[in-house]
């Protein structure tokens, strides 16, 4: 068999215990037993701690790794890995002080994977949940994540709601091993399973910025590439980009918001060689003393090398992109336009 279960459209990558774990999952408490009395107790607590930590395996890859064993199993809906999945699993099938000693190695990794997993999402969706969580009960999530997702997360809350987890982060004090599993539960249900879902999007989503960031005539060019090879997943692509060429379709107000943070030689360095009718949309999103200080500058001013015009661009397209992720803006789906100048 494959050294790891491939990974297609709607699939998930596993790799040694965590087929194993799947499968385990799949197979059910009775003849799952039957098997895990074959493992010695270090295979065990490698076994285990692959079926805390699994998560969410969804349906077309179990499907994948039941052909791979060549299995007569029934099309079944998603598994969800957890702690109390392995308790159960091992329950009556081990004594109860080998189950002890497999749980605490199983649950000391696990909350460790949790809070990793945690420090990994992105924190616009960790801070949208926090949000509706208690203060104190946010802070001590924040406690635990890495400080650099705590911040950006942070960052997101409404001033308020920021400097009153800030204060109670001071005062965050130990928490029962009890508690502390109940979040972690908690947690693993409401935030991390939906997150594992949505994998596939989020993925889509850094391919599109990636694709974004390019000089435009590679991007066409790997757009092109991808439309012949893979037509579905360039036109989902094509709709995640954004150009300088799309701010155009921008809301007034996500424009005024953008153009907030550009600074207005950058402006007119990239207005350079726009039609009237672009140019119109832009000035009319700044302030009233920068659109004179544009209009005035495009008036009078010289030409500009064409790489410095698209390096403008670029960096103000990007700041939309970045303004989008911190959810201070929405963007409208990007079309496929001609270049507004040769």
């Amino acid at each position: 068999m494959a050294a790891a279960i491939a990974q297609g459209q709607g699939q998930r990558l596993l790799r040694g215990p965590e087929r194993v774990a799947a499968l385990l999952l799949a197979m059910g408490k009775p003849l799952a037993g039957r098997l895990l009395k074959h493992f010695d107790v270090d295979e065990l607590k490698q076994i285990t701690r692959s079926v805390a930590d699994l998560g969410v395996v969804p349906s077309p890859t179990l499907e994948a790794l039941v052909e791979a064993f060549a299995a007569q199993f029934a099309r079944g809906v998603d598994l969800l890995g957890s702690p109390a999945e392995v308790e159960q699993m091992l329950d009556g099938v081990l004594p109860p002080e080998q189950i002890a000693d497999v749980m605490s190695d199983v649950t000391g990794a696990s909350n460790e994977a949790v809070w990793e997993r945690l420090s990994n999402a992105p924190e616009s969706v960790l801070s949208a949940y926090l949000a509706k969580e208690h203060p104190q009960t946010a802070a001590l999530v924040l406690s635990r994540v890495a400080p650099a997702c705590a911040a950006k997360a942070m960052g997101l809350f409404p001033r308020d709601l920021r400097n009153e987890v800030a204060r109670r982060l001071l005062g965050v004090s130990p928490v029962s091993e009890g508690a502390l599993r109940l979040v972690q539960a908690q947690l693993q249900e409401d935030l991390l399973s939906n997150v594992s879902r949505q994998s596939g999007s989020e993925h889509n989503v850094r391919v599109a910025n990636i694709i974004n960031k390019m000089e435009r005539d590679q991007m066409e060019d790997v757009m092109q590439a991808l439309a012949t090879a893979r037509p579905k997943a360039a036109e989902t692509l094509r709709g995640l980009m954004f150009t300088f060429d799309d701010i155009v379709k921008l809301q007034p107000k996500a424009r005024s918001v953008l153009f907030d943070k550009i600074p207005t030689e950058l402006v007119v360095l990239a207005l350079k060689g726009t039609d009237a009718g672009f140019r119109d949309a832009i000035l009319s999103s700044l302030a009233t003393r920068a659109r004179r200080i544009v209009d005035s500058e495009l008036a009078s001013g010289g030409p500009a090398l064409q790489r410095d015009v698209l390096k403008a661009r670029r960096m103000i397209a990007d700041t939309a992109l970045e303004l989008s992720n911190s959810g201070e803006i929405e963007l409208a789906s990007a079309e496929d336009e001609d270049e507004l100048y040769e």
